[in-house]
């Protein structure tokens, strides 16, 4: 379909698609911060934790991209 094949579709849409939902849930975690009135520490803390899970999809397309896999 229009000239690419399903793995480049999968890999766009792993790459770009959940980049995209990765970015939009830090503004949705920046939301709640502001709407909560949580301060600084509380903001810090939102971020942190809630976004702890982002970190491992971003190291694994850094080493993905480092070892050429």
């Amino acid at each position: 379909m229009f000239g690419i094949s399903e793995e480049q579709l999968a890999e766009f849409g792993m790459t770009f698609g959940l980049g995209a939902f990765m970015l939009f849930m830090l503004f949705i975690i920046g939301q709640l911060a502001w709407s909560s009135k949580a301060g600084k520490l509380g903001t810090f803390v939102l971020f942190f934790v809630l976004s702890f899970g982002m970190l491992g999809f971003i190291a694994k397309f850094i080493i993905q991209k480092l070892w050429g896999i």
